[in-house]
């Protein structure tokens, strides 16, 4: 599969990013790139959809810890949506998973990040609190 990203304004200040095929040391500028147009843009909160992702070396982790670290000064967040076993592993194996909000769907994490925008700590789906809730 080819790599593609797109983005979407999702309301109320969230950007959505959607990413499909492999994210990589080749592919990983673009993801940073529209990452980063996002918050200049003046996104407080940003959903990487990795629905469609069907790999992630360490260079796309560099890339999204990269965006939550701008993010969160401003008090901002990053979601990320990923039911594929493979790519959690990703998260689990690197401690990542305590790092970012990860959800199943793309739906949860836009409920998610709706519900900080309004001031409140939303749970994650297992129960627990995100990171920096």
């Amino acid at each position: 599969m080819n790599f593609a990203l797109s983005s979407s304004e999702r309301g109320g200040g969230i950007v959505a990013v959607e990413v499909a095929g492999e994210v990589d040391i080749y592919t990983a500028p673009q993801l940073r790139q529209t990452l980063q147009v996002a918050i200049a843009g003046g996104t407080h909160a940003l959903l990487v959809d990795l629905a469609r992702a069907t790999f992630m070396d360490s260079t796309a982790l560099g890339v999204l810890l990269g965006a939550l670290k701008r993010l969160r000064p401003e008090g901002g967040e990053l979601a990320i949506a990923c039911s594929e076993p493979s790519l959690r592993k990703i998260f689990e194996v690197t401690n990542l998973d305590s790092v970012f909000a990860i959800f199943d769907s793309a739906e949860a994490a836009l409920a998610y990040l709706r519900e900080l925008s309004h001031g409140h700590g939303a749970p994650r789906e297992d129960g627990s609190s995100p990171p920096g809730a």
